[in-house]
């Protein structure tokens, strides 16, 4: 199939048994980071017919106008469409879209659509990660069926994957600054295209990155700590979800704990994973659908289709504008694509499905993985009949002055009920988001789960 790269050679490569533990990448691999590879571990060279340039060294220096602690100013301003997908050309372009994407055309095709501009790799790390990111190259294991990692500093646990698991947990372990903190809104949109918005602090600090250091005891098998604080509207107003995320889940659940403002005390949350509602989302998401994915792995079987070359959000700088409103960004159906931007990337694409006995409302999951980053951009979520439910996609931006490539907006469409949640805009807060915090291990415990509630 032609919209598979290099299918079978990439499949025969990474389709090693996940036992135990994988062995580490040899260091004559590992050379090749930084020589014909991205210090990320994605391959440095465009593609044969120039759609898709040479990974440079990314993004690194803010345009002019950029002011510290402000909104990211577009640094591709004189970009224009190279051409516009719709519902009429749709099939022309078909080889390089999700099935997720094509059935949005089909379901809105008099409103749906999507702006293609050249592609611009713009991915670009700390040099102090780069040198973590190569270290783990040389030292971390999967363990526990690939339900766990062992042996890894701050992100991108596996430059080089071996296989479908270490593809995933590239995602799972990608670097997002260490610490971070992000006030935004979360929209779940009726089919009417009515909403109300719901405005969250949520922050996330890396073990690695806490103030006191990483303690060996105290932060072992912890992946991130994370606390989500529920602003507006008044009904949900004072709910806050702490989570110690931990990294293999089946030895080592994910402990959650949630306060409730009206009762005033905090509970253990055991709901707080796999297809627990997510909060503050009237339904329209999972746990696991934040971040397009999170948790553990263990409840489907895996395995990787292949990389291909698709059309996916990209360098989302005009949706992220503070000259835009909510109400601008949100149409019946879905988000309003003017202010959508998609590029020509190479992705993993990776497939989940629903083990035999394990319980999830979606029993196949496809995601669709970027390079450059490993943030998975595009996901297609099916039901228990097999037939495509839910669609999602990760609008990204880098955040060059910190040198993180992060999400600016994540969406979930249900093509079932005409429903649909965006997840992240800033466009109306104060700033985006920050990366200059410190935090510790406090910060993180139940107390301060209280106090975030009475703020």
């Amino acid at each position: 199939m032609k919209h598979i790269y290099k299918k079978a050679a990439l499949c025969a490569a990474l389709a090693l048994s996940v036992t135990t533990a994988v062995a580490k990448v040899p260091e004559s691999e590992l050379a090749r980071l930084g020589q014909d590879l991205t210090p990320m571990g994605s391959e440095k060279a465009g593609n044969a017919d120039g759609t898709i340039p040479a990974w440079t060294g990314g993004l690194t220096e803010a345009p002019p106008g950029f002011v510290e602690g402000g909104f990211y100013v577009n640094p591709f301003p004189d970009d224009q469409p190279l051409f516009t997908i719709t519902a009429a050309n749709v099939d022309q372009y078909a080889d390089k879209l999700a099935p997720g994407q094509v059935a949005l055309f089909k379901k809105y095709p008099d409103t749906y659509k999507m702006n293609v501009f050249q592609t611009r790799r713009t991915t670009a790390l700390p040099d102090d990660v780069y040198e973590k990111v190569r270290k783990n190259g040389m030292t971390a294991e999967l363990v526990n069926d690939g339900n766990g990692v062992i042996n890894f500093e701050v992100a991108h646990a596996f430059p080089i994957p071996q296989n479908v698991y270490e593809i995933l947990w590239n995602h799972l372990t990608r670097y997002r600054g260490g610490n971070a903190e992000r006030t935004y809104v979360q929209v779940p949109v009726q089919a009417n295209g009515a909403y109300v918005p719901v405005q969250i602090t949520d922050t996330f600090t890396w073990p690695d990155f806490l103030s006191e250091g990483k303690d060996p005891v105290k932060d072992r098998n912890v992946l991130v700590y994370f606390t989500y604080a529920i602003h507006s509207p008044p009904q949900l107003t004072g709910t806050v979800l702490l989570v110690h995320e931990t990294v293999d889940q089946v030895t080592d659940t994910r402990r959650a704990w949630l306060y409730n403002a009206g009762q005033r005390r905090v509970r253990r949350a055991p709901q707080v994973a796999y297809d627990g509602p997510g909060q503050g989302s009237d339904g329209t998401r999972t746990a696991d659908d934040f971040d397009v994915f999170n948790g553990a792995p263990d409840r489907y079987d895996w395995k990787l289709v292949g990389k291909r070359e698709m059309y996916i959000p990209y360098n989302a700088y005009i949706m992220h504008s503070p000259e835009l409103k909510y109400e601008d960004l949100h149409l019946k159906g879905h988000m309003n694509q003017d202010y959508a931007r998609y590029e020509l990337h190479r992705v993993y694409e990776i497939e989940a499905t629903l083990k035999e006995g394990a319980r999830h409302i979606y029993a196949k999951r496809v995601f669709f993985i970027d390079e450059d980053s490993w943030q998975i951009a595009l996901k297609d979520q099916y039901d228990g009949q097999m037939q495509l439910w839910r669609v999602g996609e990760a609008h990204n931006i880098q955040f060059y002055d910190k040198k993180v490539p992060w999400l600016n907006v994540e969406t979930v469409v249900d093509l079932n009920d005409g429903r649909y949640l965006t997840l992240g805009l800033t466009n109306e807060e104060k700033r985006p988001a920050r990366f200059d915090l410190q935090k510790s291990r406090s910060d993180y415990d139940t107390s301060a789960l209280r106090r975030l509630g009475k703020k």
